[in-house]
């Protein structure tokens, strides 16, 4: 190959990203053509480095690949624009994309509840085994466990107490689903067993319309938080056993990004769902105000993913971390 046909084919890129490197502030297209010119010169780099031994040309684009890779890859300072990004493409697009996921995950879960507490409530005779009279009536009775539960502690003190315990739930979750799934099957079966039996107690002791007045507030939102996380963990573990026309590992990697992003949007939704079941749920207002207040919640985010991730989503955003985030896969020029 002649080198210098080859210099004078490749050296108007070369000298297009040195600039774009050196640059300060650079626009959204400006940094994928960076990138994407950062990756062509690495290309270049390693075919001098094999075909065309020239030390001097070596050392012109190593310096220029390290400038652009130091570009790539310095600390980027979170922005208004990141931000709103964030919430208006990322989050929305990743929950959207896993929909089928944690919609058959919430139908198939919420199905098993039901039939656990209407078989728990035509059988009193397994009920009584389950749990002994005295404490049934402690969790039943007007002003019992079950009803004090939500005013146990101050309202700010209970909305941190609920929030701790929900997003370390949903984060478990979510990146337990990295065990082939397995662990997130035993975290819905105990959420199921908990919704349906407190529901069937309370049910069977008359107590049905306070059962569901004191869970919808805030339930709506939360089961659908839990849901989601337990949907994508169930990905995440899919991704595993079927990686599809990706390795494995980018399989993995891409899943876990997604799921990440994911997680920060259930933080936030269970966040939600803490501040309603402190100061909404237990409150004076009338049963259909909260409950309404819970629906309207829920009605809300399901827009927010359905209209705004769908559009997202179908303009080719994943949830996944921009190209320049990622740099790091690229292969390395040695």
């Amino acid at each position: 190959m002649d080198i210098d046909a080859f210099v004078i084919r490749r050296a108007p890129q070369w000298n297009r990203l040195d600039r774009l490197a050196r640059r300060r502030r650079l626009t959204v297209d400006e940094v994928d053509e960076l990138l994407a010119l950062h990756q062509a010169t690495a290309t270049d780099l390693s075919l001098v480095r094999s075909a065309l031994p020239d030390t001097e040309l070596v050392g012109r684009l190593s310096a220029t690949l390290a400038l652009s890779r130091s570009a790539l890859t310095a600390p980027r300072v979170a922005n208004w624009r990141a931000i709103r990004s964030f919430f208006s493409t990322k989050l929305p697009a990743a929950i959207y994309r896993s929909r089928w996921w944690w919609g058959t995950t919430a139908l198939l879960s919420l199905l098993a509840s039901l039939i656990l507490g209407w078989w728990l409530v035509a059988h009193p005779d397994v009920r009584a085994t389950l749990i002994p009279s005295p404490e049934v009536r402690e969790l039943t009775q007007p002003g019992g466990d079950f009803e004090s539960y939500y005013t146990s502690a101050p309202a700010h003190d209970f909305a941190a107490q609920v929030w701790t315990n929900n997003f370390w739930l949903a984060l478990e979750t979510l990146f337990s689903g990295a065990l082939l799934g397995i662990p997130v099957l035993f975290i819905l079966w105990e959420n199921v067993v908990n919704l349906g039996t407190d529901g069937a107690y309370m049910v069977a002791a008359g107590r049905g319309d306070v059962f569901f007045t004191l869970i919808t507030p805030h339930g709506l939102l939360e089961m659908t938080s839990v849901f989601i996380a337990a949907g994508v963990g169930l990905r995440l573990g899919w991704t595993i056993v079927d990686p599809g026309p990706r390795t494995r590992l980018a399989a993995l990697e891409h899943e876990g990004r997604t799921a990440a992003v994911v997680g920060i949007g259930m933080v936030l939704t269970l966040l939600c769902t803490g501040a309603i079941e402190a100061f909404v749920t237990p409150s004076s207002l009338p049963a259909w105000t909260r409950i309404s207040i819970g629906i309207a919640v829920e009605l809300a985010f399901l827009s927010y993913v359905f209209v705004i991730g769908r559009r997202a989503y179908k303009r080719g955003e994943a949830g996944d971390l921009d190209a320049v985030d990622r740099i790091d896969e690229q292969p390395a020029v040695g």
